[in-house]
């Protein structure tokens, strides 16, 4: 419950005292009914943890209606950024408005507007569903009737509704997920925040959650904003944001980025990979690198090159794959590295902890 009453509305700013502030990101822009501002403004974001810079300089907009999604390996920086928008953590430099409001001067005005998901479930198993939902509703002063109405209708939405009397405790990790979306949604937020959306979940209670999460957005007209180290999921996305080590790398439509690539990629399992490597580079003037335990290259028509690296490497060739590019190309195409690779890292994780010790303080 404690994270729960983290993201309550907390303590309001007057727009007065708001407005007297002449710096653009300094001042509330929020105007009901008027939809044709970014949902998010990002000006060089930063944010660090004693020597450990997390978020280093991030800058993006998201467009009303938009899916938005960063996609990343863990430790890139992405629950960081998302702490920082849903003001759980304050950045250590830059900017940031969410659905038109200062993340650092308005933060109750941010929160009333936003929904958020966590990676961790933060239910009450000792509530049903329902009860949950109410006691969501009630933090966020939605009124009882109201209330009534709007937990039927997101339950609904997320095929619960059925369940509405059963004790969270009994429900499997994909109930509890799509239970956490309508609890993010039950005061009907601007903004809805997902972070990791899936994670651990198994293939097919994944692809059901996508499909509850479309259904959502078509019908309540919000901007998603998630974040993903699962491709699949960032093809949903209507655009991306790639980040590494703190920093965005690339951003666009994922259909666009991966026609930047352009090539083919081609794995190879032979007998000796350092020489593999230094003939690529020598004889095919083709630069090489080392992913998921297979020499890698990008090629043009990597079915037609195949054939000749057969005939003129020089080293034995016990296997060789062909794949069309795909977001992961476009992520080693930027960082010299697949996501599978950098999960390895541990930045995010340590910095990570430390923001949930502070939240639980």
């Amino acid at each position: 419950m404690t994270i729960v009453r983290d993201i309550s509305l907390g303590t309001s700013h007057s727009a007065h005292n708001e407005s007297q502030n002449v710096e653009r990101w300094k001042t509330p822009r929020r105007i009901e009914g008027v939809s044709n501002e970014p949902s998010i403004e990002v000006l060089g974001l930063t944010r660090r943890f004693g020597d450990l810079e997390a978020v280093r300089g991030v800058s993006f907009e998201v467009a009303p209606g938009e899916t938005f999604g960063f996609l990343g390996p863990n430790g890139a920086g992405k629950s960081t950024t998302i702490a920082m928008l849903c003001t759980l953590l304050r950045p250590t430099t830059g900017t940031a408005r969410v659905a038109g409001y200062d993340v650092e001067i308005a933060q109750a005005e941010v929160r009333r507007r936003i929904g958020l998901v966590f990676q961790d479930t933060t239910l009450d198993d000792y509530l049903t569903a329902g009860e949950n939902l109410r006691f969501h509703a009630e933090l966020y002063g939605v009124p009882k009737a109201e209330a009534t109405e709007r937990i039927r209708d997101v339950l609904n939405m997320v095929g619960l509704w059925d369940r509405r009397d059963g004790l969270v405790r009994s429900f499997s990790g994909g109930m509890k997920r799509r239970l956490e979306i309508a609890r993010g949604l039950i005061h009907s937020p601007r903004v809805l925040f997902l972070d990791e959306p899936t994670v651990g979940l198994d293939p097919q209670t994944r692809a059901h959650i996508w499909s509850y999460i479309n259904e959502l957005r078509h019908r309540e007209h919000i901007t998603m904003f998630l974040t993903t180290h699962y491709m699949d999921e960032a093809e949903n996305c209507d655009r991306i944001a790639i980040i590494d080590e703190g920093k965005i790398v690339a951003e666009g439509t994922p259909e666009a980025l991966k026609a930047q690539v352009g090539k083919d990629r081609v794995q190879l399992h032979t007998d000796d990979d350092e020489a593999t490597i230094k003939l690529l580079a020598d004889h095919f003037e083709l630069p090489a690198t080392m992913s998921e335990g297979m020499v890698t290259i990008h090629v043009p028509a990597g079915e037609q090159f195949v054939p000749r690296l057969f005939a003129e490497l020089g080293v034995g060739i016990s296997s060789v794959s062909i794949a069309r590019p795909t977001l992961d190309d476009v992520f080693m195409a930027h960082t010299g590295h697949t996501i599978r690779d950098a999960e390895s890292s541990t930045g995010e994780r340590n910095a990570s902890s430390s923001w949930h010790r502070a939240m639980h303080r």
